[in-house]
């Protein structure tokens, strides 16, 4: 063999390694840009969002009636004070996540499941008879965001009994957590910075108490661990497109899961760059 074949075959195995066994030089550079998404991950604080002084929150009424043999249909009735439903949040322009056009609202969130936003404040929610539900209501801005201070949210134990009648019980002394956002789906610049929202109840983050969050891309493998000491909003960056989970748990000082009712979540979101999702 003479020294031009020999270079051109060194030329030949060079690039076929670099490309690896059946891969294209686009295939490759996909894969890269799936390890460089796995490493920035992130979380980064939320802008500080205007304060509601005197903001309140109150269940004024519930009342029960018949749903079928085996359901009830609960209305329940709120009271909100210093604070406008519907009305676009000051510095929703500028936000740069996901924004309500329908505005402010109320987050009624139902035994950890999605909430329900509500911007009348009534609502009408089926349950079964012989059930037992933890109920947490908060105020929210236009873009999500929660209200932080205690009088602006409600959390009501109750149990509807076998006759179909509405039982108010003891508000819970335990530690508990509940998700709030991010939730659904998200296209084009809403993926940009989704808002992480969640709700801790008798559980003061710093020394005692922390949420530990670890968001998924299931589509890409990127991914992401992070402990909050502090309870604020924050963004997640740089997730990128795809199936997506985040799951927030309540831990102790020394970082082990919190156990009891409403402790660890996990909701499932879409993320696209367009239509379709």
């Amino acid at each position: 063999m003479n020294t031009k074949h020999a270079l051109l075959l060194c030329s030949g195995l060079a690039l076929f390694t670099a490309c690896g066994p059946g891969k294209t030089t686009d295939e490759n550079a996909a894969e890269q840009n799936t390890k460089d998404t796995v490493r920035n991950v992130s979380l980064a604080d939320v802008p500080k969002s205007p304060d509601f002084p005197g903001a309140t929150l109150t269940l004024n009424n519930v009342t029960a009636s018949p749903a079928g043999n085996d359901s009830v249909r609960l209305k329940f009735d709120f009271g909100v004070s210093n604070y406008e439903l519907k009305a676009q949040t000051g510095d929703a322009d500028n936000k740069m996540c996901a924004n309500s056009k329908e505005g402010q609202h109320i987050h009624f969130i139902l035994d950890n499941a999605p909430y329900k936003a509500l911007y009348e404040p009534t609502h009408e929610e089926v349950v079964a008879k012989n059930s037992e539900h933890y109920l947490l209501t908060f105020l929210s801005r236009s873009y999500h965001e929660s209200l932080k201070n205690k009088e602006a949210a409600v959390l009501t134990h109750f149990r509807v009994d076998e006759n179909g009648k509405f039982q108010k019980l003891d508000e819970p002394k335990e530690t508990m957590l509940f998700y709030s956002r991010p939730k659904g789906d998200y296209l084009g610049n809403d993926t940009t910075n989704l808002l992480l929202d969640f709700y801790p109840w008798n559980a003061q983050l710093g020394s005692d108490y922390s949420v530990k969050a670890v968001v998924t891309n299931n589509t890409t493998g990127a991914t992401g661990t992070f402990t909050l000491n502090e309870w604020k909003p924050m963004f997640i960056k740089n997730l990128g497109a795809g199936q997506c989970s985040v799951t927030i748990s309540l831990v102790d000082k020394n970082g082990q899961p919190v156990s009891g009712t409403n402790t660890t979540i996990t909701r499932n979101i879409t993320l696209a760059n367009k239509e379709p999702m």
